[in-house]
């Protein structure tokens, strides 16, 4: 039985769609339930939080009981860098899998946390594979860890997160996943794939605002982690221990954030949880990749690699492009873009995931069609040099 999905609706504010991966355009109830006030110690909230970290490790399917819950105050960037510092000890090793800014953000982390770790940087977009990451675990047996983006939103790549976590237990170390912007759209079962905690944010897949991340780890490794932490605010198992003990967080919650993030939830699960939210994400995907292509567009990534998070685009050979007054044009025209971050060729990204489908991707479409116009640009095509960079990803 098909679950009915949720009609989507333009922004009741007339504000432009974000094409981002997060924040993302919410739908107008989870901006209402941002609009009644909670007391941080009240029953009722200690209650909205329960439930809030229940729903969430249902979403791990099973095996979820040896799991819990830990939402941390502040950015995603906060989260791992609580989610790193709590799980990797101060005597431990990580190698750190890095194809894109995330990777090396969480790389930097780990300087300024001052834990040992190495680096498998991979460029901008090739993936990390499981028998690169099998050889240097081999070769180095004090890497205790391994630390993992799941989608590099930086290039939209889904990295192959199920091999590596093959590799990394079949030589007895343990996983650390970010999957900000994959969480709630892109399975993540722990019956599928062995981690010991992974990270995500309220502002991704589940469509919430920014304000909290959450760790969701083995209970293992959270009692483990006790004094690993350099932080008093970022530490994870104090702020675990605390809310078993009492049900409240130890400093001040983002109250109405978490309101808005349990009516995303409640509609998640209403779209089919990650399996309805994913098939929509990935339709967007298809219809926007399709119609950009007609348009002469060239993405930076084969099928094979695309996620339905975000999609990088190559920025136009013709000499009309701006990629400045493209963003504006295409802002006036109701839709709000991502800059690229590529660092060899000039590129642009667009967002699938928020509350949009795929008659949204269509005008998207239509509004890049008409931009290119007024500008003048008659050809999409992307230069040579960015033809011959993604030629090295089907090498």
């Amino acid at each position: 039985m098909t679950t009915p999905r949720t009609a989507i609706t333009p922004p009741e504010l007339g504000e432009p769609y974000l094409l981002t991966p997060g924040p993302l355009t919410t739908s107008y109830p989870v901006k209402q339930a941002m609009l009644r006030d909670w007391g941080s110690w009240d029953d009722d909230f200690r209650a909205m939080t329960r439930e809030m970290r229940s729903r969430l490790l249902a979403l791990l399917g099973p095996g979820a009981e040896e799991f819990d819950c830990v939402p941390m105050q502040g950015s995603g960037s906060f989260a791992v860098e609580a989610m790193l510092g709590s799980f990797v000890p101060r005597d431990g090793k990580a190698l750190v899998l890095a194809n894109g800014a995330y990777g090396q953000r969480s790389a930097l982390t780990m300087k300024y946390l001052g834990r040992d770790h190495i680096v498998l940087d991979k460029g901008d977009y090739l993936p990390p594979r499981g028998d690169e990451v099998a050889r240097i675990l081999a070769d180095d047996p004090a890497i205790t860890h391994v630390v993992a983006i799941h989608c590099e939103t930086s290039s939209g790549i889904l990295n192959p997160v199920e091999e590596i976590s093959e590799v990394t237990y079949a030589a007895g170390r343990k996983l650390l996943v970010d999957s900000m912007s994959a969480f709630g759209a892109i399975p993540l079962e722990v019956a599928q794939v062995r981690y010991e905690a992974m990270v995500s944010s309220a502002n991704k897949c589940i469509e919430g605002v920014p304000g909290f991340g959450f760790v969701i780890a083995r209970k293992s490794e959270l009692a483990a982690a006790k004094g690993n932490s350099h932080s008093l605010s970022l530490d994870v198992h104090a702020q675990w221990a605390h809310m078993e003990k009492t049900g409240q967080w130890r400093f001040t919650p983002p109250t109405h954030v978490v309101a808005a993030f349990l009516e995303a939830l409640k509609a998640h699960e209403a779209e089919g949880g990650v399996a309805g939210r994913g098939a929509r994400y990935a339709q967007n995907r298809d219809v926007m990749v399709s119609g950009m292509r007609d348009l002469g567009f060239e993405t930076l990534l084969r099928d094979r690699w695309l996620s339905p998070i975000i999609v990088t685009f190559f920025c136009p050979a013709a000499a009309g492009f701006e990629f400045s007054k493209f963003y504006e044009l295409m802002k006036a025209r109701g839709f709000i873009i991502y800059p690229g971050k590529l660092t060899v060729v000039d590129s642009f990204r667009i967002g699938c995931i928020g509350q949009m489908d795929e008659n949204v991707m269509r005008q998207v479409v239509a509004a890049a069609a008409e931009t290119l116009s007024e500008m003048g640009v008659n050809d999409a095509a992307p230069p040579q040099a960015a033809l011959d960079e993604r030629a090295k990803l089907a090498a």
